[in-house]
Order: structure tokens, then C-alpha cells, then sequence
């Protein structure tokens, strides 16, 4: 098998040999005091190359969490658990260098795996087998992870409330009745719960930062163009993009190293050189920082608490960096019958026409809608979508960061978005998609009744190094990452 990387093309033999020295050292200085269950993906590291733990307890560990909780939460779709313990065995036989090597995690299922169901959640593909793995599932597999199986999501990840998935919807750990966000959802609650040690998804509109917001766990839209989303069921073909979804900004790092490059075979990976994000991981990193606030319409309609804690995560980021300013983003101007969610019909439409019956009733809404959509405003439409692109290079010429608030609110229940009684706030997250940046969300703090308050860290393109080291820079001056939901602790 061979997988590409940064314009080159790396046997599996060379793949596996990798490790750079920054997550050598990564992984050396961590501490051990936390359950096996909730150790971070960079812990569960470092208690294999210290031979505390082998992969077949981590991973029996996870097969045995997700028996007791899944239930509850609904955030698998298949599980994998012959594959995975004999993946596992095979990796304490012969231990490698990556740091993913014997660690388990999960894929979102719209990620195709080869002779494993690949469902999009969807009664339409409810038995489909890839023939090929997706390059972001090739990838892992080559760095040696365990794939655990495949996690629930919104049907097709059109939705980002977690509750349109043919099997039912997706449970927040932290209150069960309520939502995980979308369209990553699955990942989240696993995430969450301590089912895994990573997970990857797919974001065009907030499908990665939106369930990472609204679980308490780290969750991380790359620049389009990084990751490849070859073999990755289309959403929208102008924004999609692939991120990892883990517990800490540390393991975002590592498994970004391992998902970061060019494919060869992908039209939309960029043939731009991959930086050591492990390195990015250093204080001293973000002092010449300057951060811009865009406190226009994104600090708008918050939640109190939403805005309480955000304003103390900026404050608490402000003594470190050169500076911090408002910046005004631009705005950008939709048109009548031109939306790019088209581009969610143009890969549906052959199933749509032919079997509507087995979508979603909010699916089978939404496409068509879309059927309204005609050829001329769309391309206006990216005519828009290219400008926008060419006025945020301004703002960042202002500003090295921006921060703001992940979403508005806290998650509602299920009962609510089910019925449609939930008045969603303006997005703060598409945005960054249509900018083609990288943004990160990262959880700031606790509503009074429980549920997490996500932060969001976005960059210029291609700026997935500087966003990392912010973001590691507040995990390190704080503790939120670190909380549990109750109903994953026994207590």
C-alpha cells in the first residue's frame, strides 16, 4: 500500500517509520494521572511506548465503555471489534514509531472503509460497502491506529444538530436530552464519553467545531486543500473539509500530522509544504500574536453565559500575546436561488429522484429546496464566495488570530430541534469555510445547568500552526478540557 504526503509518495514501511522529534517529545512529557479511560490520545501514547498498557487493553477498554454507554448515547453506527482486537494484537507484536500507532479511534460514517459499511447515516446507503478506503482512513491505518468503527451523524452531514441519522438521534454525555450538534455528532458524544481516543470528521459549515462546542472536546476545521477528501461522501464540494476531533489540542496536533498533505488523486489537496504542528505546541509561540476580536455580528445574540465566558477566555489569552483588537470580517451577501448547498443535490440527486421516500423528512426538505436553485446565481454565488476569500487576507494583515465565541448558545434538547420549537442564532461558523481558514473550537467554560461553552480560534489559511499554538496556550492556562460528563464517570 502506499499513501502520499506532501507531494511525495511513502511506502507503508516509510509512513510508519515516521516521527518527528517534536512529538517524540511530546508524548515523553506526559503525565500519567488520569483514568486509562479519559487519558488524551498524546497520554494513551505514551502509556504504550512506556509499555504501561498494551493496544488490546486500550482497545477492550473502549469495546467495554462503549457496551455500558452507547446505548444511552446512539453514537456508533457499526463497530468493528474482531477487526480492531486483531489490529491490536498485531501492534503489540510489533510495536511503531508513530505516535497513532495501536491507539483507538473512530471515523465519522461518511468516510469510506473498505469492506466496512459506510452508511452516511442514511437509509439510501444503509448497506454500503466500499471497495476502497477513504485517503484520510488509508492514512491512519498506515500510521497504525485502530479503527474502533464508524460514529453516527446527521443524515449525509446536511444537518448540525446530531438528530437526523436514520438510526435516531445522538445524546449529549453531559444531559442526555440534549443535542450533540452536527453534523460530527457521533464523534463527540464518543469522544465525550471516553469511547475513543480520537475520532475524525468532515466539516462545510461547522459539522467538526459545532458538536466540539457543544460535548466539551477539541475539534478542528482545517484550511480546504489540507486534508484530502477523497473517499469522503460530498457535502458541499467548494467548502468541505476533514479534521481531527480529539480531547485535547495536543492530540489535534498529532493526528493532523498523520491526515495533513497532498493526495495526488484528490482535485482539492493543495501541494503546500506540511509544517511539525507538534512543534507549534510552545508558549513562547503566540507571544508576537496579534489577536482581532470580530465583535460585528459574531458577538451578537449571545447567550449571557456564551459571552461571559469567552470574554474571560480572551482576557485570560491577553497578557500573553502583543496584542488584542477589534477586526471586522466580511460579510457575506447570499443570493436568491443560488445557494451552494446545490452542491449537495448534484451528488444526492440520482438517489433523491429515485428512492425520496428513504431520506430524512428534513433531508428531503432541504433537497427540494434546492431543485430551486438555477445555474446562473449559483455561479454568482462563487463569484461571492471568491471575493469574500480575497477580503479576509485584509483582516489578517490586521491580525495574526481571531477569537470568538464558537456558537451563541449552549445545546438545546432534542425535543425542541426535533419539533423545530428551537429558534437557532446566526452561525458564527460557516464563515471560515467560506474563507477556505482553518478555526478550531475549544471548550471556555460551563452553563450554569452543565453544558459546555466552546471558544473559536481561526487563522489565515493554511495557518493551522499559529491556531494550534493559541489554542494549546489556553488549554495549558486552564482546565475545561479536562472535565468529564458525569454519566461517563460512574457518578
Amino acid at each position: 500500500m502506499q499513501i502520499s504526503n506532501d507531494g511525495f509518495v511513502l511506502s507503508r514501511r516509510a509512513w510508519l517509520a515516521y516521527a518527528s522529534a517534536s512529538a517524540g517529545r511530546l508524548l515523553a512529557s506526559q503525565k500519567l494521572d488520569a483514568s486509562p479511560e479519559f487519558w488524551t490520545l498524546a497520554q494513551a501514547a505514551a502509556a504504550l511506548r512506556r509499555r504501561k498498557i498494551s493496544s488490546v487493553e486500550l482497545t477492550q477498554l473502549c469495546l467495554a465503555r462503549m457496551k455500558k454507554y452507547d446505548p444511552a448515547l446512539n453514537s456508533f453506527i457499526t463497530v468493528t471489534e474482531e477487526a480492531a482486537l486483531a489490529q491490536a494484537r498485531e501492534c503489540d507484536r510489533r510495536p511503531g514509531p508513530s505516535p497513532l500507532y495501536g491507539i483507538p479511534i473512530a471515523l465519522k460514517d461518511n468516510i469510506d472503509t473498505a469492506g466496512v459499511r459506510t452508511t452516511g447515516a442514511s437509509r439510501v446507503f444503509a448497506n454500503r460497502v466500499p471497495a476502497q478506503d477513504a485517503e484520510v482512513a488509508a492514512r491512519l491505518k498506515a500510521a497504525g491506529a485502530v479503527c474502533l468503527g464508524k460514529t453516527n451523524l446527521d443524515e449525509f452531514a446536511f444537518e448540525g444538530t446530531g438528530t437526523t441519522s436514520f438510526l435516531g438521534p445522538i445524546h449529549n454525555p453531559w444531559n442526555l436530552a440534549h443535542i450533540t450538534g452536527g453534523s460530527s455528532a457521533g464523534n463527540a458524544a464518543a469522544l465525550a464519553a471516553g469511547l475513543c481516543y480520537g475520532t475524525v470528521g468532515s466539516d462545510d459549515g461547522g459539522s467538526v467545531r459545532i458538536p466540539a462546542s457543544f460535548c466539551g472536546i477539541t475539534g478542528f476545521k482545517t484550511s480546504y486543500g489540507r486534508v484530502s477528501t477523497r473517499g469522503v461522501i460530498p457535502s458541499a464540494y467548494s467548502l468541505d473539509t476533514i479534521g481531527p476531533m480529539t480531547r485535547s489540542v495536543e492530540d489535534a496536533a498529532l493526528m493532523l500530522e498523520a491526515l495533513a498533505g497532498l493526495d495526488p488523486a484528490d482535485s482539492i489537496t493543495a501541494d503546500v509544504p506540511v509544517p511539525d504542528y507538534a512543534a507549534a505546541l510552545l508558549p513562547h509561540r503566540i507571544a508576537n500574536l496579534r489577536v482581532g476580536v470580530p465583535r460585528d455580528y459574531f458577538f451578537e445574540k449571545l447567550n449571557p453565559e456564551v459571552a461571559a465566558a469567552v470574554e474571560k477566555a480572551i482576557d485570560t489569552l491577553r497578557p500573553h500575546v502583543r496584542e488584542v483588537r477589534d477586526v471586522t470580517l466580511p460579510r457575506f451577501q447570499f443570493v436568491e436561488n443560488g445557494s451552494y448547498d446545490v452542491e449537495l443535490l448534484h451528488y444526492q440527486a440520482p438517489y433523491f429522484r429515485k428512492t425520496p421516500e428513504l431520506y430524512h423528512p428534513w433531508s428531503r426538505r432541504q433537497l427540494t429546496e434546492l431543485e430551486k436553485v438555477t445555474a446562473v446565481n449559483y455561479v454568482e454565488m462563487l463569484k461571492r464566495l471568491r471575493e469574500c476569500r480575497r477580503d479576509i487576507r485584509s483582516v489578517f494583515e490586521q491580525a495574526d488570530i481571531l477569537i470568538l465565541p464558537t456558537k451563541r448558545d449552549t445545546a438545546p434538547t432534542i425535543q425542541a430541534t426535533v419539533d423545530e420549537t428551537y429558534q437557532r442564532p446566526p452561525s458564527n461558523t460557516s464563515a471560515f469555510n467560506r474563507f477556505w481558514t482553518p478555526a478550531i473550537a475549544i471548550p471556555c467554560g460551563f452553563s450554569k445547568d452543565g453544558l459546555p461553552i466552546g471558544l473559536q480560534i481561526a487563522g489565515p489559511r493554511f495557518g493551522e500552526s499559529q491556531v494550534l499554538a493559541v489554542a494549546y496556550a489556553y488549554q495549558q492556562m486552564t482546565d475545561w478540557h479536562t472535565r468529564r460528563p458525569k454519566m461517563a464517570t460512574g457518578s
